[in-house]
């Protein structure tokens, strides 16, 4: 007889552990993983063919709290690991949890070589502008003239755009959220997973130790109205309060119009994302907002492709390879061209 029985539908309490979760009390990450826990049973994916794979950092205690497979790797690496995991079991849903320094200084080279060779993973990128886990010294990300631990007369250092490194190494998605906006940290997660490849999300989140408030005119209720723009496919770009404003194209230059000063929504810059060359423009709103006449800061996607998968070609090429008798390794040892040694 087969087995008939269905199993009850997973709640976010089946993804979480017994572990005691150990991060400062306000940090954002409790936030990221409260929504990664809500989004998870909505996937559709049995917790067994899940995998969270960490590097070293504040973020990177993630696996201990999901009650799925998982590993906490080593500073850097995850991105390797991961790889390593995607190339030989490809059925797995991998997600990468990392931090700012994790994926961009130590692990900068694993992170940008994933994104080229497109592995179908999930990368989750807690940007805080601070290393956290060894108490405050400045990030890769850190603005310049940041005064820490590490830099007593400010950071020199010219900080790294996230998503504009991302477009550069050719990730086929690449999105921004912020861990205090739960639905649209959600809605993100969601397009996370639908991207066949690898997606790169950045998330805004708050080091209430080290470096409280650094994104706090984003997520404040009396700033975030003009001082983001939320991105969606097929609509123009409106912000500000009541959506008075907007961002028009001149040439290649984005330019903030009143709306109440007689310009259209149907004069502004329409979103799409699939356009590779206006993404380009749009991950470089990097303004500093406390420049006056600055832009304000874009979230949701920037960005996304269909592209091959890496697993999914040398899947492809092993079964070739097969069909063609080609697995002679003393051949293959040997190579095209032989010397020989008289």
């Amino acid at each position: 007889m087969s087995d008939t029985t269905t199993l009850p539908p997973l709640t976010a309490k089946d993804f979480s552990t017994d572990q005691e979760v150990r991060w400062c009390p306000g940090c954002g990450d409790y936030s990221i993983l409260a929504q990664v826990q809500k989004v998870m049973p909505t996937l559709g994916i049995p917790r067994e063919n899940i995998v969270i794979i960490s590097g070293i950092g504040c973020s990177s205690r993630f696996p201990y709290y999901m009650n799925t497979y998982g590993m906490h790797s080593i500073h850097g690496r995850a991105t390797a690991v991961a790889s390593g995991l995607k190339a030989s079991r490809p059925e797995l849903s991998v997600w990468i949890v990392t931090g700012d320094g994790d994926s961009l200084s130590i692990g900068g080279n694993h992170t940008i070589h994933l994104l080229r060779r497109n592995f179908d993973v999930n990368i989750l990128l807690f940007n805080n502008q601070i290393y956290g886990l060894t108490k405050g010294q400045y990030s890769p990300t850190s603005e310049k003239n940041k005064v820490t631990k590490s830099t007593p007369f400010g950071s020199i250092d010219h900080p790294f755009n996230p998503l504009a490194l991302a477009l550069g190494a050719d990730a086929t998605f690449v999105a921004r959220t912020m861990d205090r906006d739960p639905k649209h940290l959600q809605s993100m997660l969601l397009r996370t997973n639908q991207h066949h490849g690898a997606s790169f999300l950045e998330i805004y989140q708050n080091c209430n130790i080290f470096n409280d408030g650094a994104f706090e005119i984003f997520t404040e209720k009396g700033s975030k109205a003009q001082e983001t723009l939320f991105l969606e496919q097929g609509k123009p770009f409106l912000f500000g309060p009541g959506n008075t404003k907007g961002i028009k194209l001149d040439g290649f230059t984005p330019r903030v119009v009143n709306l109440e000063d007689g310009h259209s929504a149907d004069d502004l810059w329409i979103h799409d994302e699939h356009d590779i060359y206006k993404a380009q423009i749009l991950v470089r709103i990097f303004d500093d907002p406390k420049i006056e006449g600055h832009l304000p800061r874009p979230f949701g996607v920037f960005y996304q492709t269909d592209r091959p998968c890496y697993e999914d070609v040398m899947a492809m090429q092993l079964e070739d390879a097969k069909a063609r008798k080609k697995g002679d390794l003393d051949k293959l040892l040997r190579g095209n061209e032989v010397w020989v040694i008289q």
